[in-house]
């Protein structure tokens, strides 16, 4: 597997349902780097897009820390006010970093439309095998839950490359293991994979 690391947050800023590591891999690198450094930011403004539940906010809370204005849900807002908001920021000279919550996002506003589209646009992808290890690793330690031993092994191949499943499946470890009484092995680590995505897909591998 490739090589993997992971930011951390403070604990103050973990919320429920929530790893307070970001987990870096392909899919987020590039974001993260450029969430680094936002001198070259073009009107110092960002939009981050990206699947559910692949930690768009908690690199919207890292980069804030560093002081940078963060609107998470961008997409929902009003589009006036969204544009008098982005005047602002460059009237300020704040670095400005819009979150969608949607992959796609449809501006219909066109001096809104005209700022953004020159504004840097970073996508965060799926996760590689060596994120989607780190991801199952973060969650069960977020959940005090000891997987057991050759469970990576295991579920990798096996597991949906999606951020939110891979959230899933880990929470169904924890809850048939607390169901059951007894730490997870290879029936449990089975048996959550075929309550979250179905036995067939379960047994690809």
């Amino acid at each position: 597997m490739a090589q993997h690391t992971q930011i951390a947050l403070p604990l103050s800023l973990q919320s429920e349902g929530e790893p307070a590591r970001i987990a870096l891999g392909p899919a987020n690198q590039r974001a993260a780097e450029a969430l680094a450094d936002p001198s070259p930011w073009p009107f110092g403004t960002a939009i981050l897009t990206g699947p559910p539940r692949s930690g768009k906010s908690l690199l919207g809370r890292w980069f804030a820390q560093s002081g940078g204005v963060v609107i998470d849900g961008a997409d929902g807002w009003d589009e006036t006010d969204l544009f008098h908001r982005w005047n602002r920021a460059q009237e300020q000279g704040e670095k400005l970093l819009l979150i969608a919550d949607g992959e796609e996002w449809e501006i219909t506003l066109p001096d809104l439309r005209s700022r953004l589209g020159a504004a840097l646009h970073l996508q965060i992808g799926q996760p590689d095998d060596a994120m989607l290890a780190d991801l199952i690793e973060i969650h069960a330690s977020q959940r005090g839950l000891a997987l057991g031993e050759g469970a990576l092994t295991y579920l990798v191949p096996r597991i949906t490359r999606s951020f939110a499943e891979i959230e899933r499946v880990v929470a169904a470890i924890d809850r048939l293991s607390l169901e059951r009484k007894t730490a997870p092995t290879m029936g449990i680590w089975r048996d959550a994979l075929d309550a979250v995505q179905g036995p067939e897909q379960a047994r690809l591998l």
